[in-house]
């Protein structure tokens, strides 16, 4: 009895984890929002600016294609798919452990300062962001081209 007990605890304690991290691991946390102005996907840079990996989905042709924007401890801000060339048919993305993406599919990690520096295979596959102002910008076309993974 006291081993049910025991493994019951765990259970709820695991289910109170993943809904207090938004489910992010198993690639169904919440994401964040942002508009769109003129072929171009804005995110004001104060709210991606604090060192947490921020989650974003944009529908194209009837599909979700999901990237994230971090600021990495060198301080520049990344973007990337939240996919790759090898797991993506898994559909299970990337979580941050610290200063690390970690695939959820095969368990490689990748220091933060290399996203939009190194690309193919387990690596997040890079997504082309400029800075305007006090905002990140990605075009939507750009994004547009993350479909193939999605």
């Amino acid at each position: 009895m006291k081993g049910i007990k025991y493994i019951s605890i765990l259970a709820m304690l695991f289910t109170m984890v993943m809904v207090a991290e938004g489910g992010a691991f198993f690639g169904f946390g919440q994401t964040d929002s942002f508009k769109v102005e003129n072929g171009k996907a804005v995110f004001a840079l104060a709210d991606v600016s604090d060192g947490k990996a921020h989650y974003y989905s944009h529908e194209v042709d009837g599909k979700d294609v999901k990237f994230f924007l971090l600021k990495s401890s060198d301080g520049v801000i990344r973007a990337a798919f939240d996919a790759c060339d090898v797991c993506y048919l898994e559909k299970k993305g990337y979580s941050q452990a610290g200063d690390f993406m970690v695939c959820n599919n095969c368990g490689q990690r990748f220091h933060s300062s290399r996203i939009n520096e190194v690309e193919g295979g387990c690596n997040p596959s890079p997504l082309n962001r400029t800075i305007e102002g006090g905002n990140v910008v990605i075009k939507v076309s750009d994004i547009r081209d993350g479909l193939r993974y999605f």
